[in-house]
């Protein structure tokens, strides 16, 4: 059904704990973290607008149904433990997690490849997953860094960081088939699940020919 603009709020984002709206997907009822839109009947769905596809059915979910009890201030996060569900309560003494801290969260950020990139034909793209959910974000090196050295300023208990070594140039379909082998021996290597489609099945991002 087509929208005129004025009956669509546009560039939207949710990190996926409060202040932020939380909303899951419709299709398997993950949390979802990123943009969206919102059309005047009050529906919202993935993507910065509906040009931006896949364009997904988003479910609005009240604040600590199912989510980690994070408060963020700032890009600040605490802990409150005694509101936690059990199974983020015993992964946090699992863990030796202190809950008494504040400490940044990893922020998406998008790292477009450099002149010197395409010069030789790959680079790297950081990533994190949250330890306990299928949630990813694309992350630049200082975060990845961080995560990989456990920096005590960020939350690195809780996000796995990793890098794919991403193809730019060269035959198109050689290039969607090398970063579909990369994402697909990480996803193996690591165990994690729908990473090509938090990717959007974009293997030819940032091509050149």
């Amino acid at each position: 059904m087509y929208y005129p603009k004025s009956q669509i709020k546009t560039n939207l984002y949710t990190n996926g704990n409060p202040p932020s709206d939380i909303y899951v997907l419709s299709t398997d009822k993950t949390l979802y973290i990123g943009y969206y839109y919102k059309i005047s009947n009050g529906e919202v769905f993935t993507g910065k607008s509906p040009s931006d596809k896949p364009n997904i059915l988003l479910i609005p979910q009240p604040a600590g149904e199912g989510q980690d009890v994070i408060l963020e201030k700032n890009n600040l996060v605490e802990f409150n433990l005694s509101e936690a569900s059990t199974e983020i309560s015993n992964y946090i003494k699992l863990k030796n997690i202190d809950v008494n801290f504040s400490r940044t969260l990893p922020l998406p950020s998008a790292n477009p490849p450099t002149s010197l990139d395409y010069t030789n034909g790959k680079f790297p793209r950081y990533f994190c997953k949250k330890t306990n959910q299928t949630i990813y974000l694309e992350i630049n090196k200082d975060t990845y860094d961080k995560l990989v050295k456990q920096d005590p300023s960020i939350l690195y208990q809780l996000f796995q960081p990793f890098t794919l070594t991403w193809t730019l140039i060269g035959n198109k379909e050689q290039v969607v088939k090398n970063n579909q082998n990369v994402v697909e021996k990480i996803s193996s290597s690591l165990r994690i699940q729908n990473l090509a489609e938090f990717l959007k099945m974009d293997f030819t991002k940032y091509y050149k020919q």
